[in-house]
Order: C-alpha cells, then sequence, then structure tokens
C-alpha cells in the first residue's frame, strides 16, 4: 500500500458521517435569502455524502465534481473543505488541495485531521521536514492517533531519521496492536541497517496480523530467501504476488519505502523463473479478467 495515501482518503469520508444536516426551515429568520442560504447548504452537505460514498469505492473520478459543488454550496463547513481536500491530494492537485486545507484549517484550528492532510501534501511533495511539522502539529492534537504517527514515522524515515521513525512506528501500535503497516516499515529499517532477523521478525509479526498483506508477505519471501531457505521463500513470494501483482514491480516498492538493500536483493528475487512464471500468470489473469464475455 502506498504509504502517503493509507491515511487521508480515509479521514475524509469518514469525517463526514458526522457532518450536522442543515435545518430546514429558520422560522426566526424572515429574510427569503437567508432561507435560500440555509437551503443550498443543505445541498451540499447531501452531494458532500454522496461524494464520500463514491469516495469509499474508490470512484475518485465521480466523487470530486460533486465534493467541489458541495464545498461552493457549503463553503463554511470545514469537513466538507476536507473532504474536497482528500480528493485533490488523490488527484495529486497539491496546489488546490493546499489551499482548500488551509480555508478549512482557518474555519477550524482544532482539526487535526486537515493538519494531518496538509501533512500529507507536503510529503507527496517531498517536502518532508514541512510535513513532521504538519504531523506534529496534528498529534499535538490528537496525540494518540495511529495514523498520525505511522505518517509522522514515514516521514522521519525518508529523512534518514531511523531511530526517530522506529519510535513513530512503535507508538502506532501501542494505539492500535493491529496497526501492521507499522510493524512492516520497521522490517524495512531493521534489513536497511543489516539486521535481517530482526526484519524477518517484524514481517512474520505482519502477516500473522493480516495474512492478505502482500507487501510484508514479499519481503519477508525475499528474506528468507537471500538467507538460503529457497523453497519457503519462493513459495512465500508466489502467494504474495497472487494476491497484489503490482508488488512484482521494483518501481511500485520504491513508492513504498523499499531502501536499497531490499530492492537489490528483491531485483533478484523477481528476475527468478519460478517468481517470473508467477508474475506472467498474474498478468494473465488479468488480462483474462478485463476481457468483455461474449
Amino acid at each position: 500500500m502506498p504509504k502517503h495515501f493509507y491515511f487521508i482518503f480515509l479521514v475524509g469520508v469518514c469525517s463526514l458521517w458526522s457532518v450536522p444536516k442543515a435545518a430546514n426551515g429558520q422560522a426566526l429568520i424572515p429574510h427569503t435569502l437567508q432561507l435560500d442560504a440555509a437551503k443550498l447548504e443543505k445541498q451540499g452537505l447531501t452531494l458532500a455524502q454522496e461524494a464520500a460514498q463514491l469516495a469509499q469505492f474508490q470512484q475518485v473520478d465521480l466523487a470530486l465534481p460533486r465534493a467541489r459543488l458541495a464545498a461552493q454550496l457549503a463553503p463554511n463547513n470545514d469537513k466538507v473543505l476536507l473532504l474536497l481536500g482528500g480528493l485533490q491530494l488523490q488527484t495529486k492537485e497539491f496546489d488546490g488541495a493546499i489551499a482548500t486545507l488551509k480555508k478549512a484549517q482557518s474555519l477550524n484550528p482544532k482539526n487535526a485531521d486537515i493538519l494531518f492532510a496538509i501533512g500529507s501534501a507536503n510529503f507527496q511533495q517531498q517536502k518532508y521536514q514541512e510535513a513532521v511539522v504538519n504531523y506534529q502539529d496534528g498529534l499535538k492534537l490528537k496525540p494518540n492517533d495511529p495514523e498520525g504517527l505511522f505518517n509522522l514515522g514515514n516521514a522521519y524515515f525518508l529523512l534518514g531519521r531511523f531511530p526517530d521513525a522506529i519510535a513513530q512506528y512503535n507508538q502506532a501500535v501501542t494505539q492500535d496492536k493491529k496497526f501492521w503497516p507499522a510493524i512492516n516499515n520497521i522490517g524495512l529499517i531493521n534489513y536497511e541497517q543489516g539486521d535481517i532477523s530482526g526484519a524477518i521478525k517484524q514481517w512474520q509479526s505482519a502477516v500473522k496480523l493480516d495474512k492478505q498483506a502482500a507487501e510484508p508477505l514479499l519481503a519477508l519471501a525475499v528474506a528468507l530467501y537471500t538467507k538460503g531457505d529457497s523453497q519457503q521463500g519462493l513459495s512465500l513470494g508466489e502467494a504474495a504476488l497472487r494476491i497484489d501483482p503490482r508488488y512484482g514491480s521494483l518501481n511500485f516498492l520504491k513508492e513504498n519505502l523499499w531502501g536499497d538493500r531490499l530492492l537489490s536483493d528483491t531485483k533478484k528475487f523477481l528476475e527468478l523463473p519460478r517468481i517470473q512464471s508467477a508474475l506472467q500468470q498474474e498478468g494473465s489473469s488479468s488480462v483474462s479478467e478485463q476481457r468483455p464475455t461474449k
């Protein structure tokens, strides 16, 4: 899973479920213009709900125009703006996303999720130090948020501050014992530092928590194969690629923070005939699934 997308999308979706609905009418305000404004806001919140539902199913192209219109109809609702900003991040509209999120922040400075989202915008633009500040500010408001801790750890990771990254990952796991991405990333750091046995233990723990998590399964496969356990490594590698063939791409792995040492060993692993065969089978399956039936 691309690390910088791990939580921001869900934040925008889930926060809207608690959006208060606008009042149907305000008897003490006689002006028609104000009544119309309330009606427009209600329509905006309805559109935001629709956009959130579409976003939940990854239908970003359909969700985004609804969220834009919702933000126009309910311009003073920070949760609507957070949803729009999250969708803009998904489509890499970074300038627009930051502008939207800054407006949301001005409306509600105490909303930690907005700060986390701004951090993700900076993270995606490789402004890791700025992202650290955003995540830290968000954690001051929401100190036990596992996703916020995880993303701060990722920013430290890419700044080369490995002890700080591991500390944040461990805090994330303290808050959520099943938060395997943090455990997985500790393994990534261990491997780069030459602690192969430590990395294997982390990935084994991650796989135990989620047997369908392709990333730690493939990392474990590579580590075991490299240590000499060829058969188990190959079997686990095939299983990982059946779950998610995207992990057969070195570029995709690099996006997921895999370091040079692990990437070098993975390159050799992916070139093995048995793994190549597994990749080709998965590629053929994907093509056949996409063919229209007669």
